[in-house]
């Protein structure tokens, strides 16, 4: 065994062979190394040209020489012009990158990559600037003519009949794919045409899920739900609900959620404070105080699912849900701006005008503006005709359908008698004592929209009036509003409330007799052949409900409400004269 001595003397013999043969390995490294010092390394390529061995400098020269900015995008059959996108190419940038190539500090990484460079080579792809937004636009505007939307499966209910749509299959662009091989187009520099990426929608169903879906909107024919919130109501039908079911099971969360927005839009506020002007004897301003009100979105949309689920699983034809909602008071009660006992809403009625003429709308909303900010006085007797004062052309009013002497008939004014009905709702709903009232001589189509037949009040002056008494402890405020886009009535009457409770009975309706036939007047002043309406069939019945106002359990106020509608002819004129 050699001592360590013996070893030291004879690894000096051998210590300058081994430092001449390390001096030689490692010779062509350091050559290599500075040749290529602040030079792109070997066999590194930008759109073909080979830029290794050049320093940064001549590489921008060589690319900038060499590479031209192409003009035009082809995609298929549509073409794209660059310049619209600014688009350019960043050869600064782009030599950086190949400048970059085995130098990323990561030693042994680029050792390896050096060493691969010398067997093959590297391409570099040119870097560009462009409009992301500007494609993405005109590429949205291509795949419009690519594109063919799918048909979702949807659901019916029509006459009780269920109708099912089991959906079609479309094409849509897939645009990440699209991207990309326009990025491969443009830092390579080709101007190849490019094929349109497209994927397949399907979101047809196939027949178990066509059966099951059936199935289940089944359970909805002739069912409905209604939300609620003060005095506001969303009705939805068989059909609506139906539209909310997801074809696959469960609800259609986007659907549900696009109804519950509609809700919320509808019902949330701010608070407000109150608005009182009194001049001459009348209320020329009012808005009373309102608290301020934000839905429970969460809560609404559990409860709504919850509903649907209900009629579903149920043999429950409707349900009816109250809108959860949180409120915040104004910082001025409508009791706080005047001293005539006008704090809060006692009554509120309500009616419907569809299908009116023009002139009939024309004077519902002029008779309702006119009314509007009457004041009666506690113990008063409101006529509703010296409080509307004189109706016809001399005071703004238009021909429209009146009863007069048994017909129907054009006349000054027509249509009044919605607003005197309706103010005869929100009076009962009030609990105020009704002095006199007639119904119409025969049944009004536009006061059953919404209510059933016995809830109408005719007036015609000086005979036929609508008498209201105010028996609260303060003023009452009468407030109109004539929605006529769409086509509903509202009175509002304000007051202080004394803890009355008005109750009125569903109508019955008895004694039903069909209208007579329809009679055919000959009429010369019309050509032969020409037939016109000037009276419309409706059917004759007798009508009958209890109206009851209590106070602490005592009734202060009854009274039973007969009507008696006549059955209706239509008539027609039928002319006899010269034809045109």
């Amino acid at each position: 065994m050699l001592s360590y001595t013996s070893l030291m003397k004879k690894m000096k013999k051998y210590r300058l062979p081994i430092a001449i043969v390390a001096a030689v390995a490692f010779f062509p490294l350091v050559i290599f190394f500075s040749y290529y010092f602040g030079k792109i390394y070997p066999n590194v390529y930008i759109d073909e040209i080979n830029v290794g061995g050049k320093t940064p400098e001549q590489a921008v020269l060589l690319i900038g020489k060499n590479v031209s900015t192409p003009e035009k995008l082809t995609l298929e059959s549509y073409e794209i012009d660059l310049a619209s996108l600014d688009f350019s190419y960043d050869i600064n940038h782009t030599v950086q990158a190949a400048t970059a190539v085995g130098r990323t500090g990561n030693w042994l990484f680029d050792i390896k990559t050096i060493f691969s460079l010398l067997n093959s080579k590297k391409e570099i792809g040119l870097r560009y600037e462009i409009d992301d937004e500007k494609l993405t636009k005109q590429l949205s505007d291509i795949a419009g003519g690519v594109i063919v939307e799918p048909i979702y499966p949807s659901a019916q209910i029509i006459k009780k009949e269920v109708v099912i749509n089991p959906g079609e299959k479309g094409v849509d662009v897939d645009m990440p794919a699209l991207k990309l091989a326009i990025g491969q187009n443009l830092s390579l520099a080709k101007n190849s045409p490019i094929s349109i990426p497209t994927k397949e929608i399907d979101p047809s169903l196939d027949a178990d899920e066509l059966t099951a879906f059936e199935s289940r909107v089944e359970k909805f024919v002739g069912k409905n739900l209604t939300l609620t919130f003060e005095y506001q109501e969303f009705f939805y039908n068989d059909n609506q609900l139906a539209g909310l079911l997801a074809p696959t099971g469960g609800i259609d969360e986007q659907k549900l959620q696009e109804e519950i927005y509609e809700v919320t839009k509808s019902i949330n506020r701010e608070a407000t404070n109150p608005v009182f002007v009194f001049e001459g004897g009348k209320v020329k301003e009012f808005a009373p105080a309102k608290d301020g009100v934000k839905v429970k979105t969460d809560q609404l949309k559990s409860n709504f699912e919850g509903k649907i689920n209900a009629l579903e699983t149920t043999d429950e034809k409707h349900f009816s849900l109250t809108i959860p909602a949180l409120s915040s008071p104004p910082e001025i009660a409508t009791g706080s701006v005047n001293d005539l006992g006008i704090k809060e809403l006692i009554g509120r009625g309500t009616s419907r005008f569809r299908g009116s003429i023009a002139s009939r709308v024309y004077n519902i909303n002029l008779a309702a503006s006119r009314l509007n900010g009457t004041l009666v006085k506690p113990g008063e007797v409101m006529s509703f005709n010296a409080a509307l004062g004189e109706v016809d052309k001399l005071t703004g009013y238009k021909e429209a359908y009146v009863i007069k002497d048994g017909k129907t008939v054009l006349g000054d004014g027509g249509g009044v008698c919605q607003v005197s009905t309706t103010l005869f709702r929100a009076a009962l709903n009030a609990g105020l004592p009704i002095i006199e009232r007639r119904a119409h001589s025969y049944r009004v189509g536009y006061y059953e929209q919404d209510q059933p037949p016995g809830l109408d009040a005719t007036v015609y002056a000086p005979t036929t009036d609508l008498k209201i008494k105010n028996d609260t402890p303060g003023h009452i405020l009468i407030q109109a509003t004539a929605d006529t886009k769409n086509m509903t009535l509202v009175f509002e009457i304000y007051g202080t409330s004394d803890g009355r409770v008005a109750t009125t009975t569903k109508p019955v309706v008895t004694d039903v007799v069909p209208p007579p036939e329809d009679l055919y007047v000959d009429d010369p002043t019309l050509p032969a052949g020409e037939i016109k309406q000037i009276d419309y069939k409706a059917w004759g019945a007798k009508s009958r409900f209890n109206y009851t106002v209590t106070r602490d359990g005592e009734t202060i106020y009854q009274k039973t409400f007969n009507s008696s509608y006549r059955p209706w002819q239509a008539i027609y004129l039928k002319g006899t004269g010269p034809a045109n």
